[in-house]
């Protein structure tokens, strides 16, 4: 027996009628008793009937995820398969989130079905039901199938991108948080992208973010290059694709520059002042405002030099990069510190050294150049310290200059010293002015030092020896400084001596054997030699050849003059009168309105012709008939036989007579008695 317990009323036919549920007896079926309450005060009569039931159908397996996307699911319901009885008239689908909370029942009519506007990257828990005609109706949800849904692209990049702190090396940005909604997938990660130049190349870099979560996030980029253009954005990126924010340029703050580069810094160097240049850092980090330069001496080579108050401070402005430092000391080294600044402050200090030059030493003043003591070959003088400047005195020179004369005196003669040494023994040889005659280490003179020019004694190598009476000298003393490479000299004239009245027969000392002045002698004996024996021979050789020149001239006036007789006699019968009259008309004229003294006559005769010349001169002339005869007859014969060649005398540089025109009008009397002969002959 079971329990009948109440159940619900319900009216049948207007009596209340009570229904109860009898436990389940002998398997899953239920029975039904309706119990008919007539009166209240009447018994219940009660009638058991077992009623025939139909169990409600649920399927056996789980749907099956055939694709999957951001927003939909599809599925095969995978329904064939249940508990319970059929047949099947409806199929539902219920899907839920894995918090439980159902979302939907979507009704099923294929086998295949598509689940959409679901959210990307979730996770969810889908189940089928079933539903049979009348008893039973509709099963429990089937065993679920839980599937999670992709992400999809994020909305958009982050917004309100903006920059909080800016430093030299390091800038802060901050940008609008953002949820589910604008990344649409739980796994996400946001990125800062940044660019700028490096010594003019570009350099991106990429850093993640991990302050998401924040109210305000922000995300700081450092190392940084100060006063550099940077280019900043934000990337949101998840497993299906990424969205940018816009892009910030950003300039980093300024900071102190670098250090100005050593390799720039130059220094030209005087014996007073240093000239420095440079040129700006490399790195400025900003606009360079100023140059801050400290020099300060450090050494010198006078040891008699104070350092202490050699030291100073220059600014030069942003478009300056050079100074010339004066009232510097000689022969000192001077450290030089340059730095550059910004609005931030002074960079990194650059350290260089720069030495000034030596400068000659400062002789003492000589008001007078009168000699202590002077006598024919010596003269004695006072040598005084000299004043270093830069560099001590190494050592002090006397040196001796011959006063030789001069074709031309300057105006202003400008003292130079003697920087080459000179001996005694060479100055001969080399034809030099001076010589050194004494040479002194600069701890002898530390005191006036009264010195003899011309003792003959030796001084540091140098032969002091006896000056000449007969010539007139100048003495210098010098001081020598070296130091650093280098070498000054300064020098003073100390005394003069002049050249003695009368020559006396003092022969010049001798001097000390020297191999070089012995060879120098050998040498010039030979060329002298050599030069006297070729100007010999070539005044011998040229009286040859004037010798030889005037034996040809004279055979030739000879053969020439026998020659013109011959024919003048042998065309005087052919002439007759008329060159007879010709020749007695030039004899006893004179053609230029004078009488001759003594005039050349032509005898004829009848088959010689004679000439008679007479020994006296025209008296207008300077030579005589003979010769002025011979330069006018020309060597032909009347059968025109070739001549031989002769000398022109004109060629060789020495004087003849000159032609007058009366003779030449005679000679041409003469060339027209003799027949077939006139100029062409005369000239060929």
């Amino acid at each position: 027996m079971a329990l009948v317990t109440p159940g619900h009323n319900c009216q049948e036919d207007g009596c209340p009628i009570t229904t109860a549920v009898i436990g389940t007896l002998g398997g899953p079926n239920q029975y039904h008793i309706p119990c008919l309450l007539c009166t209240t005060d009447l018994p219940c009569y009660l009638n058991l009937q077992l009623l025939s039931g139909s169990e409600p159908p649920i399927p056996i397996a789980p749907p099956q995820l055939t694709a999957v996307g951001a927003t939909y699911l599809w599925i095969q319901l995978n329904a064939n398969s249940i508990n319970g009885d059929g047949p099947i008239i409806e199929k539902e689908v219920e899907y839920r989130t894995m918090s439980g909370s159902l979302i939907d029942n979507q009704p099923v009519d294929k086998p295949n079905h598509k689940i959409g506007h679901l959210d990307p990257d979730t996770e969810y828990e889908i189940s089928v039901l079933l539903t049979r005609p009348n008893e039973g109706g509709t099963g429990a949800p089937g065993p679920p199938l839980r599937a999670r849904t992709k992400c999809a692209d994020p909305m958009h990049g982050p917004r309100r991108l903006e920059v909080v702190d800016i430093k030299s090396r390091q800038i802060t940005v901050r940008w609008e948080p953002f949820g589910y909604n604008v990344t649409r997938c739980h796994t996400y990660n946001l990125t800062v992208e940044y660019r700028y130049k490096v010594n003019g190349k570009e350099e991106t870099r990429e850093e993640v973010c991990y302050e998401l979560q924040s109210p305000t996030p922000q995300h700081s980029i450092r190392n940084l290059s100060p006063y550099t253009n940077v280019s900043v954005k934000l990337v949101l990126r998840n497993r299906e694709g990424e969205k940018e924010s816009q892009e910030l340029d950003v300039l980093t703050d300024e900071d102190v520059p670098g250090a100005v580069p050593l390799d720039s810094i130059k220094g030209s160097t005087y014996e007073e002042k240093i000239a420095l240049k440079w040129r700006e850092p490399i790195q400025t980090y900003g606009i360079i405002k100023q140059y801050e330069i400290f020099y300060k001496a450090v050494s010198s080579f006078d040891p008699e030099f104070n350092l202490t108050n050699q030291s100073g401070k220059v600014l030069k402005t942003s478009n300056e990069t050079s100074h010339v430092f004066t009232g510097l000391y000689p022969g000192s080294t001077y450290s030089f510190t340059i730095r550059a600044s910004t609005v931030k402050g002074y960079g990194s200090p650059s350290f260089t050294q720069f030495t000034t030059k030596i400068s000659s030493p400062h002789m003492p003043g000589y008001d007078q150049e009168t000699p202590l003591n002077q006598t024919d070959s010596t003269v004695t003088v006072l040598l005084k310290p000299a004043q270093s400047r830069g560099a001590p005195v190494s050592v002090y020179q006397v040196v001796v200059e011959e006063e030789r004369p001069r074709r031309a005196q300057r105006t202003a003669e400008i003292l130079r010293c003697y920087p080459i040494p000179i001996h005694f023994q060479n100055a001969t040889v080399l034809s030099s002015p001076y010589y050194f005659t004494a040479e002194f280490p600069a701890s002898r003179v530390h005191n006036s030092l009264p010195f003899t020019i011309g003792d003959n004694k030796t001084y540091e190598g140098y032969w002091n020896a006896p000056l000449l009476p007969h010539k007139s000298y100048s003495i210098y003393y010098q001081a020598v400084s070296k130091a650093n490479g280098e070498t000054k000299i300064d020098c003073v004239r100390v005394a003069t001596k002049g050249a003695a009245t009368s020559k006396p027969d003092a022969v010049e000392p001798g001097k000390p054997t020297d191999h070089t002045v012995k060879i120098a002698g050998v040498i010039a004996g030979i060329l002298l030699f050599v030069i006297i024996f070729l100007g010999v021979v070539l005044v011998m050789k040229k009286r040859k050849l004037a010798k030889k020149r005037k034996e040809t001239l004279s055979s030739s006036t000879r053969q020439e003059m026998t020659v013109m007789v011959n024919s003048m006699d042998k065309s005087y019968t052919e002439q007759g009168t008329n060159c007879d009259e010709a020749i007695s008309f030039m004899d006893t004229h004179n053609l230029n309105g004078r009488t001759v003294s003594s005039p050349s006559s032509f005898t004829m005769k009848t088959n010689t012709l004679s000439t008679s010349v007479p020994n006296t001169y025209y008296p207008d002339e300077n030579h005589t008939m003979t010769s002025e005869t011979s330069s006018l007859v020309q060597s032909h014969t009347h059968s025109f036989k070739k001549r031989e060649a002769v000398d022109v005398p004109y060629q060789t540089g020495q004087l003849h007579p000159a032609i007058r025109v009366a003779d030449l009008l005679q000679h041409i009397t003469q060339m027209k008695c003799a027949e077939g002969y006139g100029f062409k002959e005369e000239y060929e």
